[in-house]
């Protein structure tokens, strides 16, 4: 038996509306309820509140990548920790657990954790788990712990297989989160787009402003890959103030000493609408330049705002893509424990990490004909 997203935003659509859920942990005073579902696979909006403050409650976004990330580690009556299959990321992995662990088919367990060091193991007290039982439902809206969980142990070594096309790897073979041991998410981004260009045969442009900052013992803009000036880009010879526009662009991909196959804006903490702009601009004062890859990275729960900033009528020239934080750390994993190289990754490749935010478009072309290959 295998469950899909759209098995989860069903069994998550059918909680009543009108009910706060709370936490599985008692000490979490944070409660959410559905609002609603943008479609049979998400995203789901949600609310959530802290009831002890009375501040309002805020709305936030489940993602379908989110979702579908979770669906795929599932088995029957085999728990799973949120927190190692998302990796750590997606900051609204605990309201789709708690959410999750209220509907009839998913109880809460704490199965005890097998610790192996060296050649030994040890049984150790477990993290909490969501363990999907299709066969033995509960009362629909209530949280239910099973005890099939608690006589169970969990090794630190996941088996779950994941594949891309015709390249399969295991969850072992993909860190439990990106080793950039960076403070600024901002920053941690824009180093994993600079080490993915490294390992895809890239140059990178970084930010001037950015370039300052430490990363062990060097500069942002000393390390490897790292492009020094615009000026010695022969594709953008022809275009100076383009130059100047672009001096201040998060990421820029460099490729042959002619191509650009991507300008992306990292959004963190400042709005996507300053982004597109500053893009825009670029795209402005080099219009004959085609086939370029007009990229917002963001955290997938901003993809909503992000589909819907980039689609407004001053911007559909850029045919902007939405690069999600899960999508570069997907691909930075595998960069780095597969080793791909440039001449195995083409367009259609890359492109798999990004999602399209204006749809059925024309396409503007140019005389420069652009692109990966």
């Amino acid at each position: 038996m295998k469950i899909t997203a759209a098995n989860i935003v069903k069994a998550i659509m059918g909680l009543p509306k009108d009910q706060w859920y709370e936490y599985i942990s008692s000490t979490t005073r944070t409660q959410v309820r559905v609002v609603s579902s943008a479609g049979p696979e998400g995203p789901i909006i949600v609310e959530r509140r802290n009831p002890t403050t009375g501040a309002h409650p805020t709305r936030a976004t489940l993602s379908s990548a989110m979702i579908w990330r979770i669906a795929n580690a599932y088995a029957p009556n085999i728990p799973i920790n949120f927190d190692r299959v998302l990796a750590g990321s997606y900051n609204t992995r605990s309201l789709l657990e708690a959410l999750l662990a209220h509907t009839p088919e998913f109880y809460w367990c704490t199965p005890g954790r097998i610790e192996l060091i060296n050649n030994s193991s040890e049984i150790k007290k477990g993290h909490k788990h969501i363990i999907w039982m299709p066969n033995t439902p509960h009362e629909n809206g209530v949280l239910v712990e099973s005890s099939v969980g608690s006589d169970q142990a969990i090794s630190e070594i996941p088996t779950q297989t994941v594949t891309y096309d015709s390249l399969a790897i295991t969850r072992q073979c993909l860190p439990a989160e990106m080793d950039i041991d960076v403070k600024r998410r901002h920053l941690q981004i824009q180093i994993a787009l600079i080490e993915i260009g490294v390992q895809l045969g890239f140059r990178t442009w970084i930010a001037h402003n950015d370039k300052g900052f430490l990363y062990g013992k060097k500069r942002v803009g000393e390390l490897e890959g790292v492009i020094s000036s615009l000026s010695d880009e022969k594709v953008l010879a022809a275009y100076d103030d383009a130059r100047s526009a672009a001096n201040l662009i998060d990421c820029i991909w460099f490729k042959n000493g002619r191509l650009m196959p991507a300008v992306m804006e990292v959004e963190h903490s400042t709005g996507v609408t300053s982004g597109l702009t500053r893009m825009k601009k670029f795209q402005d004062l080099a219009p004959r330049l085609a086939d370029i890859r007009w990229v917002i990275v963001a955290a997938d729960e901003d993809r909503d705002d992000v589909i819907r900033k980039a689609s407004a009528a001053q911007f559909q020239s850029l045919n902007t893509k939405f690069f999600s934080y899960s999508g570069v750390e997907e691909l930075y994993s595998l960069c780095k424990r597969r080793n791909l190289s440039g001449a195995a990754v083409n367009e259609v490749f890359l492109d798999c990490f990004m999602e399209p935010c204006v749809h059925n478009q024309i396409k503007v072309t140019g005389t420069s004909g652009a692109s990966l290959n």
